[in-house]
């Protein structure tokens, strides 16, 4: 019984760990005054190859941008807001 309890606990529990460590992500330690806008990162990111953009949000001290890849698949890409540098990105085909 307590091997099916353990199992039970870490499947609640690792979905919100692995969100905690996207919130302490850190892409930079410059003050928000210094980072780019939003529309400058969205430019950024175009230049990078993406496509359409449907979302930035600040995670950590990184941007958090939703878009879409030419062959449409979607990605969550993490830029650094101050060198618009991708820090990482993850690619659904």
């Amino acid at each position: 019984m307590k091997p099916l309890l353990v199992c039970a606990l870490a499947a609640v529990a690792l979905p919100g760990l692995a969100h905690a460590a996207e919130d302490d992500m850190s892409c930079t330690n410059e003050p928000r005054s210094a980072w780019m806008t939003p529309d400058a990162a969205t430019v950024r990111i175009h230049e990078a190859g993406y496509q359409e953009v449907r979302a930035i949000k600040v995670i950590g001290s990184c941007y958090e941008i939703l878009a879409f890849t030419r062959k449409h698949g979607r990605a969550d890409v993490y830029m650094n807001p101050v060198t618009a540098e991708i820090v990482r990105a993850e690619v659904e085909n």
